[in-house]
């Protein structure tokens, strides 16, 4: 089968594994580090990512953090949207909590997406064509954050629901982190782009999870203004207490 030939979903993963493993190539030259190796990371998965999407898939859109927009996507009701590397800092730092993002939002939903995590040992690939059983959850909530700037309504809705905050990097490697089963909840509302969480929002809801904005309202993507100001995606058995705690501290 030729790439062209791939479903949108084979196509999403092997694009978000292959650049994980350019990147983990670029970091492991030795010829960057910090800022610089950041740099040289996002501009060589994207310029891989877009080629590939360009290549493949002529009469869609594409939306990817590291492309001037352009704003004829929005005519179109199939775009890719990409984040060739979430958590450049992390990235930059050698640390493994990135991410890469290969997402296609139809009419505005997250419909297929691929969160490749490159910096864990042997690389894993979470895609939305491929959903397996949750692990069991914690019996204290556990809240992922940033590790930089942790959002304040998260501190007080784990306090209100006597949850323990869990510091890390990527949006991607939070999200897929309740996946993984390794946190119960990711609240942010420090504001995001369409990039940071499209893919992994298309996991997360073919995982069974509940994904929405922090007043409960759905996320849409491809629009004109790209920022998303807030996230929830967590276990769904925690959806409605979170929600109403939200709402009882606005």
């Amino acid at each position: 089968m030729s790439a062209a030939d791939l479903t949108d979903a084979a196509l999403a993963a092997q694009l978000a594994e292959h650049a994980g493993v350019l990147l983990m190539a670029v970091r492991a030259s030795g010829m960057f580090d910090g800022k610089a190796l950041g740099k040289a990371g996002d501009a060589t998965a994207n310029q891989f990512l877009c080629h590939a999407i360009r290549h493949l898939r002529p009469d869609d859109g594409l939306l990817s953090e590291e492309e001037k927009d352009n704003p004829a996507r929005l005519a179109k009701g199939r775009v890719w949207i990409v984040d060739p590397v979430d958590g450049t800092r992390e990235y930059g730092e050698e640390r493994s909590d990135w991410a890469v993002h290969v997402a296609l939002a139809i009419d505005g939903v997250a419909t297929v997406g691929a969160v490749a995590l490159p910096g864990l040992d042997g690389g894993v690939v979470l895609r939305s064509d491929a959903p397996q059983p949750l692990p069991a959850a914690a019996s204290r909530p556990r809240f992922l954050v940033s590790r930089t700037r942790p959002a304040h309504e998260a501190q007080a809705v784990a306090d209100a629901l006597g949850g323990e905050l869990v510091p890390m990097g990527s949006a991607g490697a939070k999200a897929m982190a309740v996946v993984r089963g390794e946190a119960e909840i990711y609240l942010h509302s420090g504001g995001q782009y369409e990039w940071d969480s499209c893919a992994p929002v298309a996991v997360a809801q073919a995982y069974g999870l509940h994904c929405s904005r922090i007043d409960g309202s759905p996320l849409v993507y491809n629009q004109a203004d790209t920022y998303m100001p807030d996230l929830l995606i967590c276990r769904p058995e925690w959806a409605e207490r979170v929600l109403a705690e939200v709402a009882r501290l606005a």
